[in-house]
């Protein structure tokens, strides 16, 4: 049995791109037996502040009750993608860089004790044993090209909690090639 994770961070529901391609790579991904978790940011998603910070880097066994309602949202997040194998996240370019959305849900779910510890070695992230999908879609800001800040930023915040095993779905530059898009379908069709 597979238990999916998809974080969309596309702020559009009608005309994404990004969404269209991840509903077709979850549909490929998914297996009869599959548990799927949405968690759409969209929606909205807290911001890290003063309390959070507070309450994060208290010792868990002298966290208050404020401390650990400041915490629920960001334990909630952490769990789920404890629970998933696979992870698949759209990320559109906006401004040259992720969504607003996907960094705040990234500031909630990188955390010391959590998802990575420091040892004498160096970090070490805590969720290995994960497969993570990356489906970049953008106007003119072509994957691995100069202007590419988020490959890079995405790859190295999930290789730090653990994820190293990487893939992108390319649908980026749709305004200098339209047919970006069904080539990432192609893509998603080849996923084993």
């Amino acid at each position: 049995m597979t238990h999916i994770l998809r974080v969309d961070a596309s702020m559009r529901n009608e005309g994404s791109v990004s969404r269209v391609l991840a509903d077709k790579l979850v549909a490929r991904l998914a297996t009869a037996d599959s548990t799927i978790t949405e968690r759409d940011l969209a929606k909205g998603i807290d911001l890290i502040n003063e309390a959070w910070i507070g309450a994060n880097f208290t010792d868990p066994a002298d966290r208050t009750d404020a401390q650990k309602a400041a915490l629920a949202k960001s334990d909630a997040l952490v769990q789920e993608l404890r629970e998933a194998d696979t992870l698949v996240i759209t990320a559109p370019v906006y401004n040259f860089h992720v969504p607003a959305a996907l960094k705040a849900w990234i500031d909630m779910i990188a955390r010391a004790r959590e998802t990575f510890r420091y040892t004498e070695n160096g970090p070490e992230g805590l969720l290995t044993g994960k497969k993570a999908y990356i489906v970049v879609t953008s106007g003119g800001t072509v994957l691995g090209s100069e202007y590419d800040f988020i490959s890079g930023y995405l790859r190295h915040v999930l290789g730090f909690i653990g994820i190293t095993d990487v893939s992108f779905i390319d649908s980026s530059g749709l305004m200098l090639d339209e047919t970006k898009a069904a080539k990432a379908e192609q893509d998603i069709s080849e996923v084993a």
